[in-house]
Formats: C-alpha cells, sequence, structure tokens
C-alpha cells in the first residue's frame, strides 16, 4: 500500500476514466484522492463511481478519499438573435433582464442580483476573460458599460465580476442538491466554488455539520482579502488558477499561489494547487517542458497535493498524465534543494503540547534516522500537525475512524492504516512497530517515533513521544 512519495495527487474522474478497470488503473499508478466534478454528469453516475472507488478501497487496504466539486453560481449572458455578435472597442452594451433575444447594444444578464453590485469604473469579463468591458452607468435592473477589449461573443458565455463582492450564496439550488447528494452516499471532501466571504464558508458548514470536510476553491480576489480566516475556517484549501487567472491579471497568480501555500503550511491546512497542471496532455501523451516545470514548482513550494482536471477526466492518455505527475513530485522529492527549501521555510510551533511534541518527533526521527512517524490520531489533528512539520520520513497514520483516514488521504507525506485504537502504552508500542514493519514503513532493527495523545482515544490531546524498535 505504500506511496514513496510525499505530495499526493488528486485525480478527477469523467467520460475517459469512469470504468472500475481505469479507476483502479490510475489509483496503482499514485491518484491518491479522486475528484468528481459536478458541473457535469448525473447523479447515477457519480453514485456509481463513488461505489466502485469503496469497492477499490476494500481490495486494496488502502483509504481513499473522494472529492466532490460543487460547481457554484454560474453567470452567464443570455442569447443573441442571431446567436452571436461581434463587439467592438469603443461601443457600449446595455445588459438588463428582459429576456427577448440581444444584438451588438443590448443582452439579457438575467442575475437581477449583481446589478445590485454594480457601479460606474465596475469590470464585467465575458467568456473567460476574452472580452472586457468597464460599467459607466448602472440601476437596480440594467448596466450600460463600454467595451475595452472586443471580439465574438455568442449565446450563454459567462459573466465575471472581478472587483466586486456579489450578493450570491455559493450555494445555488443545483448546489444544495448535489452536496445533499454528496453526504448521503458518504464523500469525504465538499469543494466549494464561488468562495468570496468567510459567511460562504460558514453557510456550507452548517449545512454538512462534520459529516464532510469542506475544500475551499480559493478562484474570487474578494476572497484573497479574507484569505487567512477563510483558511482557518476550511479543512483544506484549493488554489483554482484558472478562475484566478481570468478575474486576475496573469502574472500576480504565481506570486499568489505561493502566498496561499505558505498561509495553509503555517496553518496546518492542506493546500491543492489545480488547473491546467499538464494541459497539454489532453491530447499528448508528454507534456511540455513548461509544463513539467509547473507541476514541479508546486512540490517545491510545499503543496500538499496538484491535481489533474480534464487530463484524467476527458483526456486521451489519462494513465500517462498521472505516471508523469507521479514521476515528477518523485524527481522534485530526491533534490536536496526541495529540502532545503522546506527546512527554510518551516514555520515555529505554536506554544502548546501538541504542537510542541510534533515539532520534536520530526526532530528526533532526523537526528537518529528514524524509518517512520507514527501517529495515532482519531480526528486526525495529531496527523494534521506532523503533516505540517514536513518531516523527511513517511508519516503513518494509525486511526480507527475510516472517515479520518480517508480525509488524511490528501495530507502531505501521510499514510493511513485503519486499527483498533489501544488502551495502554505497551499496546501502542507494539501495534506500532508490527504495522510499521507489515506495512513496509519501517525494517527489523529500524527506529519509529510515536506520537498519541493520553488518555487514549482523546481528540487532539498529543502528549507522549516514545521511540521503538522493530523487533523481527
Amino acid at each position: 500500500m505504500r506511496r514513496y512519495r510525499q505530495a499526493k495527487i488528486v485525480a478527477t474522474l469523467g467520460p475517459s476514466s469512469d470504468t472500475p478497470d481505469m479507476i483502479r488503473t490510475l489509483f496503482d499508478a499514485g491518484a491518491d484522492v479522486f475528484r468528481l466534478n459536478f458541473s457535469h454528469g448525473t447523479h447515477d453516475n457519480h453514485a456509481a463511481k463513488i461505489s466502485t472507488i469503496r469497492k477499490l478501497e476494500i481490495e486494496t487496504g488502502r483509504p481513499i478519499g473522494i472529492l466532490t466539486d460543487l460547481q457554484g453560481p454560474k453567470l452567464r449572458v443570455g442569447e443573441f438573435a442571431d446567436g452571436a455578435v461581434e463587439l467592438d472597442v469603443g461601443a457600449t452594451l446595455r445588459l438588463d433582464l428582459d429576456t427577448k433575444p440581444g444584438d451588438a447594444k443590448r443582452v439579457s444578464l438575467p442575475h437581477p442580483e449583481v446589478f445590485a453590485a454594480l457601479a460606474a469604473g465596475t469590470e464585467l469579463l465575458i467568456d473567460d476573460g476574452k472580452l472586457r468591458l468597464k460599467v459607466i452607468n448602472a440601476g437596480e435592473d440594467f448596466a450600460e458599460a463600454e467595451v475595452i477589449t472586443g471580439g465574438q461573443v455568442s449565446n450563454h458565455k459567462g459573466v465575471n465580476v472581478p472587483n466586486a463582492v456579489l450578493p450570491i450564496s455559493s450555494l445555488g439550488e443545483k448546489d444544495r442538491d448535489d452536496l445533499n447528494f454528496a453526504l448521503d452516499h458518504g464523500v469525504d471532501f465538499i469543494g466549494l466554488s464561488f468562495v468570496q466571504r468567510p459567511d460562504d464558508i460558514a453557510e456550507a458548514r452548517k449545512i454538512i455539520a462534520g459529516r464532510a470536510g469542506v475544500l475551499s476553491k480559493l478562484e474570487k480576489p474578494s476572497a484573497i482579502e479574507h484569505l487567512d480566516q477563510i483558511i482557518t475556517m476550511s479543512d483544506a484549501i484549493m488554489v483554482a488558477r484558472g478562475d484566478l487567472g481570468v478575474e486576475l491579471p496573469p502574472e500576480d497568480v504565481p506570486s499568489l499561489q505561493k502566498r496561499i501555500i505558505r498561509e495553509c503550511r503555517q496553518q496546518g491546512k492542506p493546500v491543492v494547487v489545480a488547473t491546467q497542471m499538464l494541459e497539454s496532455m489532453i491530447d499528448s501523451p508528454t507534456p511540455t517542458r513548461a509544463e513539467a516545470s509547473d507541476v514541479a514548482t508546486a512540490i517545491y513550494d510545499g503543496a500538499d497535493a496538484v491535481m489533474l482536471s480534464a487530463e484524467t477526466a476527458a483526456g486521451q492518455h489519462p494513465l500517462e498524465a498521472v505516471e508523469m505527475m507521479d514521476r515528477i513530485i518523485h524527481r522534485v522529492e530526491l533534490d536536496p534543494e526541495f529540502w532545503n527549501r522546506i527546512e527554510t521555510e518551516h514555520s515555529d510551533p505554536e506554544a502548546n503540547a501538541p504542537d510542541a511534541i510534533t515539532a520534536a518527533a520530526r526532530q528526533v526521527a532526523h537526528t537518529i534516522s528514524s524509518a517512520a512517524i507514527v501517529t495515532y490520531t482519531t480526528s486526525g489533528s495529531t496527523t494534521y500537525r506532523a503533516a505540517r512539520e514536513r518531516p523527511e520520513v513517511p508519516i503513518l497514520c494509525l486511526t480507527e475512524k475510516l472517515p479520518t483516514a480517508r480525509r488524511l488521504a490528501v495530507a502531505w507525506g501521510v499514510q493511513c492504516v485503519i486499527a483498533e485504537d489501544v488502551s495502554d502504552f505497551s499496546s501502542m508500542v507494539g501495534r506500532a512497530c508490527q504495522i510499521a514493519k507489515d506495512f513496509n514503513f519501517a525494517a527489523p532493527s529500524e527506529s519509529v517515533v510515536i506520537t498519541a495523545g493520553v488518555p487514549f482515544g482523546t481528540p487532539g490531546a498529543t502528549n507522549v513521544l516514545r521511540i521503538a524498535w522493530v523487533e523481527r
């Protein structure tokens, strides 16, 4: 079951990869978490994939994470009388609530809540930013905008409002239906789209009620203004670079990616870097050198996971994409410069016993060249702390809670085994050594560093560190 790398791979399932054989193939190649994109597919189709993953989990004995990615609100223009129009630079386009077909002078924008947030100077982006408009006048049911960057626009193209907070919930009617379906089917993470403010996460958490982790997708500039609070309120974060690159200048995205990763590491929250990582492999069996460098950069920066989207969901080479990502991660983690960066950016532990114990475990494992760090956890907090420390050795997580193990599938360096909780020190040490040996994390006579909380089974009470040697 062991993976010989620390960073994780998230693979999106779709028409190219939704059969049981292909899902098994992608898992064997290195996929640790499977993403279900609810912008596409039916509930029956998603239910079949969830069932396949859970059967695979039983067959392999390895907890597998499932991420449900909600679509979020989609703002779109209405229809044009001729299906499409050409908008010239300097022209004026009126957007309103009138549903009749539009032309080069006006078109429907059937989202009254958008107009409430518009004012003179607000930018409007159409078709992923291909067309750019600036509002010159707005009311409660209309806006007049000057065309700054022109081009052709056709029916139902998407609209982005980058420099305004829209009075829209991140959970539309479809999202709430999809969310309830996902929770009923026991997924592990809910990917929350269109996050603008902390209130969006609070709303989702109230509905989810602890039944899954909340993975907040950072794709709106307004979310960056509340970055620290959003990370705190989330269980994991995704750097959704495609949408960020529409609403922000492309040159801003790389530095923002580094900032998000750095702040997630400081808070001990898993962070996934996503979008267009190996885009050319949708059609080609090999990536461009620039794409390989892009994946490597995310790993050098300390991301917990990197994600494949269309490459595995709809591409012609889903297996090759996972294999390539696996090889890139392996290569980076063999580079001494990678570990130099990890050490340089290592944050100080907080002034509490769990952080002190976990930081000490990392140092002890390094000093005595231990084979692994073994964590006992119920809620996952002990193991998330260990992942934040970025030790040089793998983190073997022992937990009796399968949902906890599945959520830890996205965390850096963590590999989980389901094991009954222990009641005394002798059992703790014996079981940790035996499982480390059985699953090839440690050989006889090698040491492991064990962390746990006493009383045993108490969530978040990490207060014990023990060094043990694996017996023959």
